[in-house]
Order: C-alpha cells, then structure tokens, then sequence
C-alpha cells in the first residue's frame, strides 16, 4: 500500500486536474494510512499541491492530521485556508482543542485566528454550542482582540485542559 500511496502522492502535482482529482480521491479512499504523506506535503512551494494536499486531509477527518490543519489555517491562499478550517470543523473536538492553543499563542488577529472563527462558529450549530458560545460572542464583539483569547482559555479550562499542558 505504501508504493500505492507515494504513486498518488506524486500525482497530485500533475498537470491534468483530472489526474490530480482521481488521485485526491483515491487517498481518501485510502483514508488514514494516507495521512502522514499528505501532511507532508502542505508545505509545498506549489499552491496546487498544497491544495490538493488539504482538501483530502479535509475529506479524511483524521484526528492526527488536525495540527497540520491548524498550520494551514496561516497559509497565504485563501481557499487552503477555508478548506483547512472546513476540515478541522468536520474533526470536531478533536481540531478545535488545537485551534484553540494556537490562538493562545497568535497574540495578535490574523488569518489564523479568522479560521479559528470559522471553526467556532460552524461548531457552535451543533452539539457544542452551550460550550461555544462565550467564545463565538467574543469573536463577534467589537473588543475581539482582547476578548477572543480570554474566551479561548476559559473554553479549554471547560474542557479540562489545563493551564500547564503543552500549547503547541
């Protein structure tokens, strides 16, 4: 499997679209074991690549693939940044915790923190919105930029991380 992968792995830089998708979607398919590879490559010089790269990591909704995630969430395209917070969204839990760390150590608003919204937002319609909602309100406020980390740290203290555990 592993000579299946680097195959479609390598063809998600091709030039046909069509090639890259078919590829794409065999990954998914593939599912986790397809992971690591893909991380991999979402730093790639090559915008495309990095866009095929999360979008299957999206797809997937690997738990072990949500740092990667979180990375992506500052990359300089819009859309790989959309379909990274799609993808943490569709992780749940599991992607928000490190969303939710790396706004603790982004001391100032920026793309990451506007996929961290994104995350907080879509999560706060489903099963998490009692826990989500101080932080989705401190998103919306006009003071966000002091409110949103004090928020972020009291969603995490909720959810029993504590202070002293590893931000990165």
């Amino acid at each position: 499997m592993a000579e299946d992968i680097s195959a479609l792995i390598a063809k998600l830089g091709h030039k046909d679209g069509l090639i890259r998708e078919a590829a794409r979607l065999s990954l998914v398919d593939i599912g986790q074991p397809a992971v690591l590879p893909l991380t991999k490559l979402l730093n790639d010089k090559r915008e495309q690549v990095r866009w095929e790269a999360v979008n299957a990591l999206s797809e997937i909704s690997d738990p072990s693939s949500a740092h990667a995630l979180v990375k992506c969430l500052e990359d300089k395209v819009f859309d790989i940044r959309w379909l990274a917070a799609e993808g943490l969204t569709k992780i749940g839990i599991e992607g928000l915790v490190p969303a939710l760390k790396a706004i603790l150590l982004t001391p100032k608003p920026d793309w990451l923190w506007d996929g961290v919204r994104h995350i907080v937002h879509d999560l706060a319609k489903e099963d998490l919105e009692e826990l989500l909602l101080p932080l989705k309100a401190a998103f919306d406020d006009v003071d966000y930029h002091i409110r949103v980390p004090v928020e972020a740290r009291r969603t995490l203290d909720k959810m029993g991380i504590l202070p002293g555990e590893n931000l990165g």
